[in-house]
Order: C-alpha cells, then structure tokens, then sequence
C-alpha cells in the first residue's frame, strides 16, 4: 500500500511545486489574514468623535467637559456652536457624539439644582450607541457625586443629583438592530454574489473551450466584458430591490433619503463589484482558484473592514487606510444615510465617486487583462 501512496505524494508535491501560486496561497495567505484581521477585529467602544456646544462656556462648563475628553473613549473633533451644526456633522457620520451644555450650568449646580446636561448620540450602530450611553451615564455621575459633596458641605440641601444627562438617540431612537443590520448585510449579500457569479465566467468560457472561438471572432476584449457585465447588472438590481422590499415590510427598514441616489449608488456598486469578479476571472485558470480568489476578495473584507459589524476607528491606522480600498465601506454609508439618515448627496459624495472610480477601473483592468490574453493565445 505505501509502495502504491509514495508515488502520488510525490508527483502532488512536484505538481505544488511547479503551480507557484497554489504554494502561495498555501503558505502565505493563513499568515496575511492572521495579521489582518488579528488587528482589526476589536470589539471596543473607544475613540468616538465628540461635539461639544457650550452654551455656558466657563470654566465651570469647561471642567464638566473635560471629563470626558481625559477618556480614552471620546476624541474632541469639534466645538460647535449650534444645534444645526451638530445636525450636519451627525448626517455627515463626522460625529457619533454630541454634548449640548446649558447655560447657567454651574451656578444651578452650586445651588443644589439638578441641571440636565442633553448628549445626542449617532443610533446607527446599536451596540455602539449602548455603549456611549454608558459611558456618557458613568463620567456624569461620578463628577455630579463631586459636585453633590461640594453642595452638602456648603449646608446645601441638593434636590437630586446636581448634573443628569438626557441621552437622545438618533436615526434610531427604539436601537433596533434591524435598522443596524439591514443596510450592512445588504452590501455584505449584494458583494459576495456579484463577484462570485462573475468570477467564473470567463473561467468557464476556458474550460470549455469556448474562448478560443471568440479569439478569432470580431468581437473586442471591451465588449465582450461589458456584454457578460449587464446581464449580471439587470439581474443584481432585481435581487437588490427583492432585499430592499423584505428589508421593509419584514424589519421594518425603509428608505428615509432620495431613491434615485440609492439606485445610482447601488449601480456603481454592483458595476464595481461584477467588474472585480471579471478581473478574477481572466487572472484565475481554474473555477476553484476562481471560486478562492473571489471569496478571499469579498467575504472577509466586506465582513470585517467595511464598518458593517466592527468599528473602523478601533482599528489600528494602517488597517483603518485599508479600509478606503474596500468599496462596501463606502457603498454601507451611502446606505446608511439613505436609509437610516435621509442625507443629501453632500454627505456622500466622496463615497459615490470613489465606487464609479471603482467600477471604471476594474472594467478598464478585465478589458485590458483579457485583451492580452486573447493576444497571447492562451488566458
């Protein structure tokens, strides 16, 4: 028996050998997502971007918001100076916090008045929002304790605790996971489909041998890309709006923005997405490596750096610029200001440019990687 194994065992390693990029994938890919996704999987809270309007504005103001500036979990982005200022960087995803101290806020405080300090708080990520408002609930009472015993010392009757903060949550206010979810696993599904189903279909013209017919046809690299690239566009739009119609009347989900900008974006999206699936299929010799290729491309990326589950800010800096190149991140957060926010185009428009930038260059890339392969005689 072992007479009859040796054999295979070695004509499989010479045959591992010769495919170099088989060896690669072996070696080298188990290692890359280890470190990848080792670094940015993290499920703390921490970072958040905080506003602060300060209708006081003194020193009694200013030490209440230190407090939370001293914590690892707020970053002081802005001092704002109005409510609609604060409307804007919350639609624009600039802030996730906001804090509105009231005027007369450390004499009521003095005085044993119990004063209601409102903090706003981005409700897209449900377990993020929970989170803030635990920490927003743990930094205010631990200062109005202080204050409190300030206040019996002076022999001060307080009424209740000097300082109660009024957390509000927006564009989710019940903190549903549904409204969370829906938008991520829509550019989660739509992403993983696209390239999968397009990833194998030049492949299968080659072993077929269907590929070498159109070789000497009249028909050019760039047509032939986008003639397999629409049916596949037509037929994503019908599954995107299936999704988009169970999303409401199954969760609950609708769209609180413009439509048209939704099905623009979701277009370039899935143009950029099937464009990457043709790519994989002119560089990939096998349906299987096909198959690898797209789910190493789309699957973790889109379910680890795209903001759909974990937050982008926990991650370190190199992984959070990585980020920029995963074109579901961006797709997510013109879904999440559709959806969600019912934002304009000026809170987005640099995603939408970057996924028609997406979609226009992974195109150019299958007509090109095709062209020469059809040159050359093989693929």
């Amino acid at each position: 028996m072992l007479a009859h194994i040796k054999p295979i065992i070695k004509k499989e390693f010479r045959q591992i050998r010769r495919d170099r990029r088989t060896l690669g994938m072996l070696l080298l890919i188990p290692a890359f997502l280890l470190l990848m996704y080792g670094y940015a999987l993290n499920f703390d809270v921490k970072h958040l971007a905080l506003a602060i309007l300060d209708w006081e504005n003194n020193q009694g103001s200013r030490d209440f918001c230190h407090r939370f500036l001293h914590s690892e979990y707020f970053d002081m982005k802005y001092q704002v100076d109005s409510l609609a200022e604060i409307d804007r960087l919350m639609g624009e995803g600039k802030i996730q916090v906001a804090l509105v101290v009231p005027t007369r806020f450390a004499e009521r405080a003095a005085q044993g008045e119990t004063v209601r300090v409102q903090a706003l708080v981005n409700g897209e990520q449900v377990h993020v929002a929970a989170a803030v408002i635990g920490y927003i609930n743990a930094i205010t009472q631990a200062y109005s304790a202080e204050k409190a015993k300030t206040v019996l010392a002076q022999g001060r009757i307080s009424m209740g605790p000097p300082i109660a903060p009024q957390p509000r949550i927006w564009f989710n206010p019940e903190l549903r996971s549904s409204r969370f979810l829906i938008p991520g696993l829509m550019a989660f599904i739509l992403m993983i489909i696209v390239v999968v189903s397009t990833a194998f279909s030049v492949v299968r013209e080659k072993e077929k041998g269907s590929l070498e017919r159109i070789m000497i046809s009249p028909v050019k690299p760039a047509e032939l890309i986008l003639g397999k690239t629409v049916p596949y566009v037509l037929i994503s739009l019908v599954s995107s709006h299936l999704v988009l119609l169970l999303g409401r009347f199954l969760f609950g989900v609708s769209i609180e923005g413009n439509y048209a900008l939704l099905l623009l974006g979701m277009v370039f999206f899935l143009v950029g997405g099937l464009g990457l699936g043709l790519f994989i299929s002119t560089i990939a010799h096998t349906q299987q490596v096909a198959f690898l290729l797209a789910i190493i491309t789309t699957l973790l990326p889109t379910f680890v750096l795209s903001g759909f589950v974990f937050p982008i800010r926990n991650m370190p800096a190199i992984i959070q610029a990585l980020t920029f190149l995963i074109p579901a991140r961006h797709f997510l957060f013109i879904l999440r200001g559709l959806m969600l926010k019912g934002v304009g185009i000026e809170a987005f428009w640099s995603q939408m440019l970057f996924l028609v930038v997406f979609a226009a260059l992974t195109l150019i890339l299958s007509s090109v990687r095709l062209g020469r392969a059809l040159r050359r005689g093989t693929a």
